[in-house]
């Protein structure tokens, strides 16, 4: 049986083909959405939306566990895990994050065009609560549809714009006695049209560098000097950054070294990133910095201390694109053209990866994220939630 979807203005309507029908209320959508931004919740303090979607959830009658893993980096927030038990076999989890960018505080919230924005003073928070909310209007459709659908599990994360640190901390050994999340993965968290599902994104290295040179009289003796700030410079000078490669990016964001105008500076730092979708080409970059840092330093006979750190694991298919394109077949269904996409940044997705969950990432109408700008197409959150509904009602 196939279920067919009849949107229309603001309550739109999912009708069987015998006849029955259930009504998806975009209004009720809409207001999940703005009473979660109406809710201050930066990232380590999204206690308060937390509680929001803890309540809701209960309301449902569905069960809530908590992972309370947030003293690991100061936060205060728990990972929010659900489960709403359908009748087909399959399973799936949804997630999306409750933190938001700074300045979000007191939100003033516009509704003009077919947008939801702020009156410029603050972010809107759409990056990540218009996953959240289209989660929990998912969620409580299903649940008071007659429809046969999958089993669904949802996750809500702490501190994911401050390096995906609730995702990252998550307690798994404890997780799995409570709750068994399946490991087939929708995150609803990727900027522009719903159309992009992308199973890729990078691993990511942080990487610091020291130099060590020798004081001397600036305007006295400088020749006995070894400047730091010069050779530093020259090693930035012949690294290869920014697009290195179609995948591969770099790039050095802090350079410091505080002496007087008189003083031959003897320590200089520079701070970067490296991206990249391969573990081997992270390591050729990295390897081909330390040679030029090597080379250079020996040069002026200057000391250096390279230093990296890995900040988040790749995202990669675990099921040569299966769930991917099974999604694309969703929006084909519902008349759009779904894109597959590579993305360059990281998200909770990545962290689920490394545990083993296989993870695509779709749109959710979110622009202009970060910004004051911001602000959310609500033609896209619908075509999200209809996306989800489609694939769960007819592509199991």
């Amino acid at each position: 049986m196939r279920f067919f979807f009849i949107f229309e203005a603001f309550v739109d309507t999912i009708s069987l083909q015998k006849g029955a029908g259930m009504n998806v209320n975009l209004n009720e959508l809409k207001n999940i959405f703005k009473e979660l931004v109406s809710i201050y919740s930066p990232s380590k303090n999204e206690k308060d939306v937390a509680e929001y979607i803890i309540n809701y959830l209960k309301d449902m009658d569905l069960p809530v566990y908590l992972d309370n893993s947030y003293d690991a980096y100061g936060g205060n927030t728990p990972v929010i895990f659900t489960k709403l038990e359908g009748a087909l076999d399959s399973s799936y989890t949804l997630s999306a994050h409750m933190d938001v960018v700074e300045p979000n505080k007191g939100v003033v919230i516009i509704e003009d065009d077919g947008k939801i924005k702020t009156d410029g003073t603050t972010t809107l928070g759409g990056d990540d609560k218009a996953g959240v909310a289209i989660i929990l209007y998912t969620l409580k459709f299903l649940k008071e549809s007659s429809l046969k659908f999958p089993t669904v599990y949802a996750i809500f994360t702490p501190a994911e714009e401050i390096g995906m640190l609730g995702a990252k901390n998550i307690n798994w050994q404890e997780v799995y006695k409570n709750i068994n999340p399946s490991k087939d993965m929708i995150v609803l968290d990727n900027g522009g049209p719903s159309k992009f599902v992308a199973h890729q994104a990078p691993t990511c290295n942080l990487f610091t560098l020291e130099v060590r040179g020798k004081k001397a009289h600036a305007g006295i003796e400088p020749e006995k000097g070894i400047s730091s700030i010069q050779i530093i410079s020259e090693i930035i000078s012949k690294m290869n950054i920014l697009r290195i490669d179609e995948t591969t990016t770099a790039n050095i964001s802090k350079l410091h070294s505080e002496f007087p105008t008189n003083v031959v500076p003897d320590y200089a730092v520079a701070e970067g990133e490296v991206r990249a979708h391969s573990y081997e080409r992270l390591d050729e970059v990295l390897d081909d910095y330390r040679k030029i840092c090597e080379e250079v330093c020996d040069k002026y006979g200057a000391g250096y201390n390279f230093k990296t750190n890995n900040v988040y694991p790749m995202l990669t298919s675990k099921d040569e694109l299966n769930l991917a394109n099974r999604f694309i077949k969703a929006y084909k269904n519902i008349g759009i053209d779904a894109k597959l996409q590579v993305i360059g940044g990281g998200s909770d997705a990545n962290f689920f990866s490394e545990e083993g969950f296989n993870s695509i990432i779709i749109g959710v109408g979110m622009e202009k994220v970060h910004t004051t700008e911001e602000y959310l197409v609500v033609g896209e959150m619908k075509n999200s939630l209809k996306v989800l509904l489609e694939f769960f009602l007819n592509c199991n």
